[in-house]
């Protein structure tokens, strides 16, 4: 349900679901920090400012009191996960996500998932510096090279880097989207995905603004304020089957020669989903997008679809999606190649 049309449809459904994407068990709910957990704490600061200029996340005419205890319980969801995993390092944006965890499945709840995504599927944005972040965002252009040279050349004529994508990835496009259905949408996908689904799902919004971008002046300032502004009215369906689609044909293994010069692989996400990472026997989610990518490639839809320029024995290096399954929770099948997606190489994204 998460990665077909329509997501997971109900907040109702995503409290049942979510924890078990994420392998969480929600037999035992952590009980409410004491104050204690505020005093001295090297994060709260900045914490509280990010929280209070959080508004425009919280529903239109929600009350303020309500609002007010809702950005109470958001700070200390926070601190928690903080406190919990030391290793971890607070980031502007972070508050961002964990914000939709609390509005669709409450405050306990919230803390157990944002704890547990943290540190597998945040854990490169969590890092003291922002090496493992770039090296995610160096896999953008890649991506669009593959499907659509002519823009990806414009783009590097025009020196626009892919700093305009960072605010998408580190909040799961939270920030940049005012429709609450349509993140909770996505979050629903990205949960049920590999780790670096986001930054391809950030390539098909470029690629489907190819005509937008093309009619600006070839330089980095029109053509980065063009991207950082997201239109609200995208078709987030067939992004999201194109986003599927995408990683099926270029899974991270094939891309990570292209995407880093230099990085060591063991710190990044991939490496602690491979831990996260049990095979379901019951259930294989993964061909719903084999199965749309077969069709789509089938010959009387080729002409409809054709995502990609030509590479020579693509489909027989097909990679999937992948989640867990743990203690009985069907999720995801992970496909060994779609791991192996970062060469021990150091990056230099921006010279």
């Amino acid at each position: 349900m998460a990665i077909s049309e329509g997501g997971l449809l109900t907040d109702e459904i995503r409290c049942l679901v979510w924890p078990r994407l994420l392998n969480v068990s929600t037999e035992e709910l952590p009980p409410p920090p004491g104050p204690e957990l505020r005093v001295n704490n090297k994060d709260y600061e900045q914490v509280l400012l990010d929280v209070r200029r959080s508004l425009r996340r919280f529903p239109p005419g929600m009350p303020l009191k309500e609002r007010e205890d809702l950005q109470e319980q958001l700070i200390d969801i926070i601190l928690q996960v903080l406190a919990r995993n030391p290793q971890l390092h607070y980031y502007q944006g972070y508050h961002d996500i964990v914000v939709t965890f609390l509005l669709v499945v409450g405050g306990p709840l919230a803390t157990l998932l944002v704890d547990k995504l943290s540190t597998h599927h945040l854990r490169d944005f969590m890092d003291p510096s922002m090496d493992n972040t770039k090296h995610i965002l160096n896999y953008l252009m890649p991506i669009i090279e593959l499907v659509n040279p002519g823009l990806h050349d414009f783009m590097v004529r025009a020196e626009v880097g892919t700093i305009f994508a960072l605010s998408w990835l580190i909040t799961w496009f939270g920030h940049v989207l005012s429709d609450f259905r349509h993140v909770v949408r996505l979050y629903d996908f990205f949960l049920a995905c590999h780790p670096l689904m986001p930054i391809y799902f950030a390539a098909v919004i470029v690629l489907h603004r190819e005509s937008e971008v093309m009619e600006c002046e070839c330089d980095m300032a029109s053509v980065h304020h063009l991207l950082s502004q997201i239109p609200q009215d995208l078709p987030y369906e067939t992004l999201i089957s194109k986003a599927g689609d995408l990683f099926v044909q270029f899974p991270p293994s094939e891309l990570s020669r292209e995407a880093a010069l230099q990085h060591q692989a063991e710190r990044t996400a991939v490496s602690t989903f491979k831990d996260f990472e049990l095979a379901s026997t019951q259930q294989r989610p993964d061909m719903v997008l084999r199965r749309r990518f077969r069709d789509s490639v089938r010959p009387e839809n080729r002409n409809k679809a054709v995502l990609t320029k030509p590479r020579t024995n693509r489909l027989v290096k097909l990679a999937v999606m992948g989640l867990t399954v743990a203690l009985g929770a069907a999720a995801l099948a992970v496909v060994k190649s779609a791991l192996e997606w970062a060469p021990k190489f150091e990056l230099q994204i921006f010279p």
